[in-house]
């Protein structure tokens, strides 16, 4: 299939730590990287135009687990290792993940409104399926990529897409709330943002792709 990925690595915009990059499948190529986040919704809406497909990938929890007891309240997901969402960075970039992944999706509905979205890769790929995939990506660990002259956000962006589109289209993911009942952050940003997304997938899990050597390898 065809369709631009945007990865985005969360962080500080006042402090120079916000990054984005844009990966066009089948190849992929590099299409661009900015770090801002109104470079990046351009970026997307291309890749949206004339009827295109695009997704927006970023690098923080954007799918919560909801137990049904209160003492497995904010123990990891399946998959995360010594990384939980809940704990030391992933807590602090879920909160900044939250209000990026808002405003990114607002700005979108501006630029394009209607726009059609999904979490889930099954009806994103489907012939006249949504338009927009909505997706997480870990970038960590051996996935983590060396930093290039754009720098170290820069490379954690770009190994973000890559992780996505070199896997297109056949995603699974990598990290799991199940057993317990999921609570989707995007869903919740992207229906507040007015895009036309299923409120179903409220209670649906995100896709999280994790970054491995070899998609990690940014472009010098």
């Amino acid at each position: 299939m065809r369709a631009r990925v945007v990865g985005v690595d969360v962080g500080s915009v006042a402090l120079g730590r916000f990054a984005w990059a844009a990966v066009d499948v089948p190849s992929p190529t590099l299409a661009a990287q900015g770090s801002d986040p109104e470079t990046a919704v351009r970026a997307l809406a291309e890749g949206l135009a004339s009827g295109g497909r695009a997704a927006l990938v970023l690098e923080a929890p954007m799918s919560v687990p909801v137990p049904a007891g209160w003492r497995e309240l904010g123990r990891a997901r399946a998959g995360e290792g010594n990384r939980p969402w809940s704990a030391g960075a992933g807590a602090g970039v879920l909160a900044t993940g939250i209000a990026q992944a808002a405003w990114l999706l607002a700005r979108l509905t501006e630029i394009l409104p209607g726009t059609t979205a999904t979490t889930r890769p099954d009806r994103w790929t489907a012939p006249d399926g949504p338009r927009l995939l909505l997706a997480e990506a870990l970038v960590s660990g051996a996935g983590k990529p060396v930093p290039t002259a754009a720098g170290p956000h820069a490379a954690d962006a770009e190994a973000a897409a890559r992780a996505l589109a070199e896997r297109l289209p056949d995603l699974t993911s990598d990290v799991h709330c199940a057993p317990e009942r999921p609570f989707s952050l995007f869903a919740a940003a992207a229906l507040w943002a007015g895009l036309d997304l299923p409120p179903a997938e409220l209670h649906t899990e995100v896709t999280v792709v994790r970054a491995r050597p070899d998609s990690g390898r940014a472009t010098p």
